[in-house]
């Protein structure tokens, strides 16, 4: 284990106006008794009387009926125009018209919401993309301290390994790259910095109080000075959405197979290819990881490392440090058992060269990347066989052969620089990467 940063190591009325309509009637009736009395008083016979009334009333009679019946006929005659009027062709069609109109106004809203819905998705995926957007990790604070021991900060069951790199650090990690990738010719070339379980789990309180620097800061200032042949990938803002799950070992200082399955979503939708969806893939589970910060205090709670079979067939072949070449049928050990080496279930840990060759559908035929890693690139790459037909694998800091020509010898098109922000900071690990080339 090299060191790291060049030091030792172990983020919301009614109203009432109603009248008494017992006395309006009372007073009625006593006026109609009045004017009786009074007609009473005339000199008229009452047998003329009664039939003088008789004949009133038989008017009357008259009279009601016809208004009666003038009120049917013009109530006849009037539903009859409305049912016209709402049976006639034109109003139909206007009624189809108007209830067109209504269904193309409501499908064009419904179309207008659902673009600026995926626009401002996109908007965000392509801020979140970017390689000078970096957000803020959300990260909870107790209020407890911790420990620091060898470059490691203690705290919550935890270990955190403490950052100390530098702008002129993170330039000359660029410049390594730039000069690398001149040597590329023809090939796509792409560089990926992983931040630690420092910048995603610690509270920046307990971050100043142990001198941890920033890596987005870090991170930034790399990408910066990366040349035009190099694409940036920043995974850092995929990461810090996801701070919450669990992306990075307790134990160890390694990411989990998580963490490197929203890395690697980063890669892809950066690249503009699909997304390996994680539900197709059945997920495997191993207890009782112990991993390099128990080195130092072996009181932290073991971690389980969870890898994710792939739902199409893998061919991996492994050349180890003595030239063997071992064939596995999967990019995971699956007999990796608990202890201190349960990470090496990835890839089967850390060889010069591993070629993963994939049934992938999704896989292009006519491209091969090769991914120059340390050991955070192994939870990472076999996601890529998803998308590629063939990854190869080299590990920079055993492969001993000429990468360049490596690369025109096995037809590679796409080139990926995929590093922990340690390694990316870490002189040491900078000159076994040059060291490849030449």
């Amino acid at each position: 284990m090299s060191q790291r940063n060049d030091y030792n190591y172990f983020d919301l009325d009614n109203f009432d106006e109603s009248f008494d309509s017992r006395d309006y009637r009372r007073r009625q009736a006593q006026r109609r008794q009045e004017s009786f009395n009074g007609r009473a008083s005339y000199n008229v016979p009452h047998s003329g009387r009664r039939r003088s009334n008789k004949r009133r009333a038989h008017r009357r009679i008259i009279i009601v009926i016809i208004g009666i019946l003038i009120i049917v006929l013009t109530a006849l005659l009037i539903s009859a125009g409305i049912r016209t009027c709402s049976d006639s062709p034109d109003s139909v069609e206007g009624s189809a018209t108007a209830d067109t109109a209504q269904t193309v106004a409501e499908t064009q809203a419904q179309e207008q919401t659902s673009t600026q819905a995926q626009e401002q998705t996109s908007a965000q995926t392509q801020d979140d993309l970017s390689p000078t957007y970096f957000i803020t990790p959300e990260i909870e604070d107790n209020g407890k301290d911790g420990t620091a021991q060898y470059g490691i900060y203690f705290w919550q069951d935890a270990g955190y390994e403490l950052f100390r790199g530098s702008d002129s650090g993170a330039e000359n990690y660029a410049e390594t790259v730039n000069n690398l990738a001149k040597k590329l010719d023809g090939m796509t070339v792409y560089d990926m910095i992983i931040p630690n379980h420092t910048e995603m789990g610690l509270p920046q309180r307990l971050k100043d109080k142990a001198s941890s620097e920033s890596q987005a800061d870090n991170i930034k200032t790399a990408y910066s000075k990366l040349s035009d042949k190099v694409t940036a990938v920043n995974c850092y803002n995929y990461l810090a959405e996801h701070n919450d799950e669990y992306i990075y070992f307790n134990s160890d200082h390694h990411w989990t197979g998580l963490g490197a399955y929203y890395a690697y979503s980063a890669f892809a939708e950066t690249n503009g290819l699909p997304v390996l969806p994680l539900k197709d893939c059945t997920e495997q589970k191993i207890e009782g990881f112990t991993g390099t910060f128990t080195n130092t205090d072996d009181s932290l709670s073991s971690d389980t490392v969870s890898y994710y079979e792939l739902p199409y067939e893998v061919e991996m072949n492994i050349t180890d440090k003595d030239g063997k070449v071992t064939s596995y049928d999967s990019p995971y050990y699956s007999y990796a058992a608990s202890g201190n080496d349960t990470y090496g279930v990835f890839i089967v840990g850390d060889n010069p060269l591993t070629v993963m060759k994939s049934s992938s559908e999704k896989a292009d035929g006519s491209r091969k990347i090769a991914v120059i890693k340390e050991s955070y690139g192994n939870a990472f790459v076999p996601y890529l066989t998803y998308n590629y037909s063939e990854v190869h694998v080299i590990d920079f800091r055993y492969f001993e052969e000429s990468f360049a020509d490596y690369c025109k010898n096995n037809g590679i098109t796409d080139v990926l620089f995929l590093n922990g922000v340690m390694s990316a900071n870490t002189q040491t690990q900078l000159d076994s990467i040059s060291a490849m080339f030449d």
